[in-house]
């Protein structure tokens, strides 16, 4: 499969999210071609400030792997993942995250987000996560404004 082509299964799981009254954030986790797993944010529905896509979608790889270590995995997300994503990706030892809108983008639709890149994280961090942004960024920049005229669901 494309990388275009995972990004896309991750914009499905941000609109099943919208659609069930959560924020607008998806992710797949990939390995090679395979899907791993794929999860919306349902941080409402958990009533859990950790439950983002990209969390959801780690616990979901590693269970269905039966491993901690997701090495020679990818996750695409929606959305360049916060800190705490960030550090679950690098904890998870997913190899590479690609994304599509910003965190500014997310901090524009209101969202209480951290404004520290990924990509800079990382690096500060010491962690060998290869960070690549911009796949289908408009797509995923117009699930903020799916979420805002659904409005079924709050930021937080």
């Amino acid at each position: 499969m494309d990388p275009a082509d995972f990004m896309r299964l991750a914009i499905e799981q941000a609109r099943e999210g919208i659609a069930a009254g959560q924020t607008p954030f998806g992710a797949v986790v990939v390995r090679g071609d395979e899907v791993i797993a794929a999860a919306h944010n349902t941080v409402w529905r958990d009533t859990d400030p950790t439950a983002h896509a990209e969390v959801n979608a780690i616990r979901r790889a590693a269970h269905r792997l039966a491993t901690i270590a997701l090495r020679e995995c990818t996750i695409f997300s929606t959305c360049e993942p916060c800190p705490m994503c960030l550090a679950a990706i690098h904890w998870s030892k997913i190899e590479r995250v690609v994304f599509g809108a910003r965190i500014a983008d997310a901090a524009a639709a209101a969202f209480h987000e951290l404004q520290l890149g990924a990509r800079e994280l990382a690096a500060m961090g010491g962690s060998p996560l290869r960070v690549d942004s911009a796949l289908l960024e408009a797509e995923c920049r117009e699930l903020f404004e799916a979420w805002k005229n659904a409005a079924r669901s709050a930021t937080y």
